[in-house]
C-alpha cells in the first residue's frame, strides 16, 4: 500500500519514513519466506514434471519389448532383389528356398488397325471391349465417331474396367493411326478383344480378337500390311519355380505359395540362367535384427532415465571450500531414491534358471556411472543360440520387462505416486498465493492504522504547539512582565 498525503506539519517528523520503515520490517521476513518456499516448490514441480516425463517414455519401451510378437515376427531376404523382394510374417516358418523366375505376369496391349485421319469418321453404333471378365460396352454417335473421340469414350468409361486408350501416329504415314489399346488385368485369358455392330459407317475396322496362343511370343509386324492390329503384348500368368515345383500366378505379388510370405516378383532371369537352371535364394528366419533394435532402444531409454535422474539430483560445488554448492530440484527427494533402490534391485535380481538369468548374460552390463552398455558380439551370440529364451527372460508376466514395469508404474500412472505429490506442490503454491494476500491485507491494515496514529500525534503536537505559543504570547504581554534577552 502506498503511503501518500502531507503527514509531519504539526511535528516536523517524517512520518512517511517511518511508516514505511515499520511497515516494510513486519513484512519483509514472511515476504522472503514466501518467496523461498514458491522458488523451492516451483523447482521441485519442474523436477518431478522432468522425472514423471522421462519415466512415461521409459515405460514406452518397456511395454514395446514386453511384447511376445516382436519375437514372432520374421525376416526374409532374397538374393537378388532385382529378381525379387520378399517379406514374411509371423506364419512363416524359418527356411531356405531356391526360386526360379521364368516369366512376369503380364497385362494384355494390343494395337487396332491403322487408320488415315484420327479425325476422320469412322461410323456409329455399338462397340465392345472385353479384358478377361471385365467388359466395356460404348455408344459410338456422329459426336465421337472418330478415332479421337472413340478414345475419349474410352478413357472416360473404361476407368472401371480398367480399361485406356492412346493414339499413335506413324509420321511416314504408312502405319497410319493407331488406337492403342491397354488392360490393368494380369493373367492368362485377359487378352483384349474388340466386336462392334455398325449403323452408319465401317466401325468393325477396329474388330480385332487376340489370337490363341502358348508361346506367348508376340509375332512380328507383316511388312505387307502395315497397317494390321497386332498384340503388343499378351495377358499372361507369371511362371516360376520354388524348390523345382511349379507355380503359376495371375499376378506378379504371390502370397499364397509359401505361407506368411509374400513374392514380389521384379523381372525375370535371364535365358542363360534358366538355360542353366541358376536359383535366386529366399531365406526365411527370426527377426533377430528387430528384437536387437530393441533391445538398444531399452538400453538407450535405461541411460536417458538415469541422466535425467543424475541432473534433477546433482549438487554442485560452488567457490572454494566455504562456497555454498548448488543443488538440483530433486536432491534427497524420497521417491527418486526409492525409485533407483527399487530398479536397480530388479535388474541385478537373477531370475529363473536358464541360460539368461540377469542383463549381463545377454551382454548388457552396468558401468561405474549406473549407465548400461552393450557388448553386442555377446548380444548377437544369443540373439543366434538362445533365441526363444531370450522372449521368456524379457517377456511374459514374470519376464524382466514386466518386472521393470512394475516398478515404474506406481510412479507414472494416474494417480500414482508422482501425480499426487505434484498435486500436493500445486496446493502449496496456492497457498503461497493466498498467504502473500493475507500479508498484503495485514500490512495494509497495519499501515492504515500506523498513520492514523501518527497523524493525530501529529496534530496533537501542532495543537500544543499552537497552546505554547499563544501563551507565552500572553505572558509576556502581562503588566510588569519585564521581557529578559537571552542572549
Amino acid at each position: 500500500m502506498a503511503i501518500t498525503g502531507i503527514t509531519g506539519i504539526g511535528s516536523g517528523l517524517d512520518i512517511k519514513g517511518i511508516v514505511e520503515a515499520m511497515v516494510n520490517s513486519e513484512k519483509a521476513p514472511k515476504t522472503a519466506q514466501l518467496n523461498r518456499l514458491e522458488r523451492a516448490t516451483t523447482e521441485k514441480f519442474s523436477g518431478l514434471g522432468q522425472f514423471r516425463s522421462a519415466l512415461s517414455e521409459f515405460q514406452n519401451v518397456l511395454k514395446d519389448l514386453n511384447n511376445p510378437a516382436l519375437f514372432e515376427k520374421r525376416s526374409a531376404s532374397s538374393g537378388k532383389t532385382d529378381i525379387f523382394t520378399v517379406s514374411a510374417d509371423a506364419k512363416a516358418a524359418a527356411g531356405n528356398y531356391s526360386v526360379q523366375v521364368f516369366n512376369l505376369a503380364q497385362t494384355s496391349k494390343v494395337a487396332l488397325r491403322g487408320v488415315d485421319d484420327p479425325a476422320a469418321a469412322i461410323g456409329t453404333g455399338s462397340m465392345t471391349i472385353s479384358a478377361g471378365d471385365k467388359t466395356l460396352n460404348l455408344t459410338i454417335s456422329e459426336a465421337n465417331n472418330s478415332l479421337t473421340g472413340i478414345r475419349d469414350a474410352i478413357n472416360t468409361a473404361g476407368k472401371s474396367a480398367g480399361i485406356s486408350a492412346t493414339i499413335v501416329n506413324d509420321p511416314s504415314g504408312v502405319g497410319g493411326a493407331r488406337l492403342v489399346l491397354s488392360s490393368s488385368e494380369f493373367g492368362t485369358g485377359n487378352d483384349i478383344n474388340v466386336t462392334s455392330s455398325s449403323t452408319s459407317g465401317d466401325l468393325s475396322v477396329l474388330d480385332f480378337s487376340v489370337p490363341p496362343t502358348t508361346d506367348f511370343v508376340v509375332p512380328d509386324a507383316d511388312p505387307d500390311n502395315p497397317r494390321d492390329p497386332r498384340v503388343i503384348s499378351y495377358a499372361r500368368d507369371a511362371s516360376l519355380a520354388i524348390d523345382g515345383i511349379a507355380v503359376t500366378s495371375a499376378g506378379n505379388v504371390i502370397d499364397d505359395v509359401i505361407e506368411g510370405v509374400t513374392l514380389t516378383l521384379k523381372s525375370a532371369q535371364s535365358a542363360e540362367d534358366i538355360t542353366n537352371a541358376n536359383t535366386v535364394n529366399l531365406t526365411v528366419g527370426e527377426d533377430r535384427a528387430g528384437v536387437k533394435n530393441s533391445v538398444k532402444r531399452f538400453v538407450e531409454a535405461y541411460n536417458k532415465l538415469m541422466g535425467t535422474i543424475e541432473s534433477l539430483t546433482k549438487v554442485t560445488p560452488v567457490g572454494g571450500d566455504d562456497g555454498q554448492p548448488l543443488a538440483a530440484a530433486l536432491v534427497g527427494d524420497a521417491s527418486v531414491r526409492s525409485f533407483m533402490t527399487a530398479t536397480r534391485s530388479e535388474l541385478g535380481s537373477p531370475a529363473g534358471d536358464g541360460p539368461l538369468r540377469i542383463l549381463a548374460d545377454m551382454g548388457i552390463s552396468t558401468q561405474r556411472d549406473g549407465s548400461l552398455k552393450i557388448d553386442d558380439a555377446r548380444l548377437d551370440a544369443v540373439l543366434t543360440d538362445n533365441f526363444d529364451q531370450l522372449n521368456g527372460f524379457l517377456t511374459g508376466k514374470d519376464g524382466l520387462m514386466a518386472r521393470l514395469e512394475s516398478k515404474v508404474k506406481p510412479y507414472a500412472e494416474a494417480g500414482g505416486i508422482l501425480e499426487s505429490r505434484t498435486k500436493a506442490l500445486q496446493n502449496t503454491l496456492a497457498s503461497v498465493d493466498s498467504q502473500r494476500e493475507q500479508l498484503n491485507r495485514r500490512v495494509g491494515q497495519m499501515e492504515s492504522r500506523l498513520l492514523a496514529q501518527f497523524n493525530a500525534m501529529d496534530s496533537l503536537v501542532g495543537q500544543l504547539s499552537q497552546t505554547s505559543d499563544y501563551l507565552a504570547g500572553q505572558l509576556n504581554n502581562l503588566p510588569g512582565v519585564v521581557r529578559q534577552d537571552r542572549n
